[in-house]
Parts: C-alpha cells; sequence; structure tokens
C-alpha cells in the first residue's frame, strides 16, 4: 500500500494554511487518514483544522497502543465509531476548558479508518470535501455553508453520530483519495486561452500519472497550465499494490 499526500496554501491566502491531514495507525493493520478544512469565515480556523488533527492524532496513538496490548478485533464500523466519540467529547472538554467560542472550532472532517490488509474502509464526513473510491466520485458540497461538527457539541454524541447521513463503507478498494474542497478550487490567473475543466484537473490529481507524485501533479498544473490552487488544499490519496 503506497500513501501520498499534499498540504498546501491556496493562491489566496497570505498568511496560514488553514488545511490539514492526518495519518496515523491505529493498529498493526490499521490506519487512520483524515484531511480537514478551517472555516475563513471563523476566528482564527487554522486552530480549529489543527486542533483536530492533533486531538484525533492523540487518540491514535492510545488506540494502536491499546491493540498492542489487548490483541482485540474490533470492526472497522465500531472503530469509527469509538474513535469519533472520543475526539467529539475531547473537543468539548477543550471547548469548556479554553472557553472557546463556537468560531473558534469550525472546521470540516473527512475520517477513514483503513484496513491495509483487506482494504476495508469506513468513512465518515462532516462537512464538505471530495472522497474517490476507485474511480467513483462522492462530491460533498455544500454550497460553502457546511453543517460543521462544533454546531453540534451541546448535543449528545449518539445522537449527533446517527443523524450523519454522510458516511461511506468500503468493501475494499484499489484507490482511495480524500480531499478537502480546494481540490475544486483550481483556477488560470494568467491565461484565459489555457482552459481545463474541474474534473479534468481532479482526474488528473487522483487517477491519471500514477508514477507522478501530488506535488509533481500540482506543478506540472502550474507551469504548463497555469493553474493554481486558489484555496487551501489537503490530498490523501492511498493505492493498493497490485500483488497484495
Amino acid at each position: 500500500m503506497h500513501i501520498d499526500y499534499i498540504l498546501q496554501i491556496g493562491e489566496f491566502h497570505t498568511n496560514h494554511c488553514e488545511d490539514f491531514l492526518l495519518i496515523e495507525n491505529t493498529a498493526d493493520h490499521e490506519r487512520l487518514v483524515a484531511v480537514f478544512d478551517g472555516c475563513s469565515s471563523g476566528n482564527e480556523s487554522v486552530f480549529a483544522s489543527i486542533l483536530f488533527g492533533k486531538l484525533l492524532r492523540n487518540i491514535s496513538k492510545k488506540e494502536f497502543h491499546k491493540d498492542f496490548i489487548t490483541k482485540e478485533k474490533t470492526k472497522l464500523s465500531d472503530k469509527l465509531y469509538t474513535i469519533s466519540e472520543q475526539f467529539f467529547n475531547e473537543l468539548k472538554v477543550i471547548k469548556n476548558l479554553l472557553d472557546l467560542d463556537v468560531y473558534e472550532l469550525l472546521s470540516t472532517l473527512i475520517l477513514a479508518i483503513v484496513n491495509t490488509e483487506t482494504k476495508e474502509t469506513e468513512i465518515l464526513i462532516a462537512g464538505d470535501g471530495l472522497v474517490t473510491v476507485n474511480q467513483k466520485h462522492y462530491d460533498f458540497e455544500s454550497s460553502d455553508k457546511p453543517n460543521y461538527l462544533a454546531y453540534h457539541l451541546k448535543d449528545s454524541f449518539h445522537n449527533w453520530y446517527h443523524n450523519q447521513t454522510q458516511k461511506i463503507t468500503v468493501p475494499n478498494f484499489k484507490t482511495l483519495s480524500l480531499a478537502t474542497d480546494g481540490i475544486f478550487a483550481f483556477k488560470n490567473l494568467k491565461n484565459s486561452k489555457t482552459y481545463k475543466s474541474e474534473n479534468e484537473i481532479i482526474c488528473f490529481l487522483l487517477h491519471e500519472e500514477k508514477s507522478m507524485t501530488l506535488k509533481s501533479k500540482i506543478k506540472t498544473l502550474e507551469r504548463n497550465f497555469d493553474y493554481v490552487p486558489t484555496d487551501d488544499i489537503a490530498i490523501i490519496k492511498i493505492e493498493s499494490y497490485t500483488n497484495e
């Protein structure tokens, strides 16, 4: 299994990249991967996306240690639920401890738990972004009004989780990608005669020229076609080896 990723500030942003990403082991043959997009209209939204990542990194390390000790086999759907519950409750604690306003915690979240042997995957999407499984695209579009998790911290986790409709169960995959909505924001700011559609850019980044890294592809889009990401972008792309 090969994992490639890119985290890059957008052309229209100057101070901070408000996106973030995370890749961590949660068991011997299990990984947590996630991308986050801080809300530009929130307060210091780079803080929210990084905080989400740091909390999930700590939870992942605890899960890995627990698996090392107990060797218990847990269904991926149950693991996603447990990790999401820990994250939700710890975020509540941080909010109260630091007396944070909800607008300081506005970040989207695409969270996946991947079995690296079977390629089974459970995915939760809180907000917007793009998930691709093989050649199939799941576009979670919100008209720039994501239903942020932070809006629901006064609710019980159980009610919030079971009301989530943006979940994907993947029995196995050859390629899997998670991306923040910056993947939809590539624009040509120099030469209007050089045109590439949104779908062409996404397919180039996620499906074509598999020998190229995401970083190289983004450089190629700028160098050869004058296309740059105007919004911050975080992408994680996972490919199964053919002989696995």
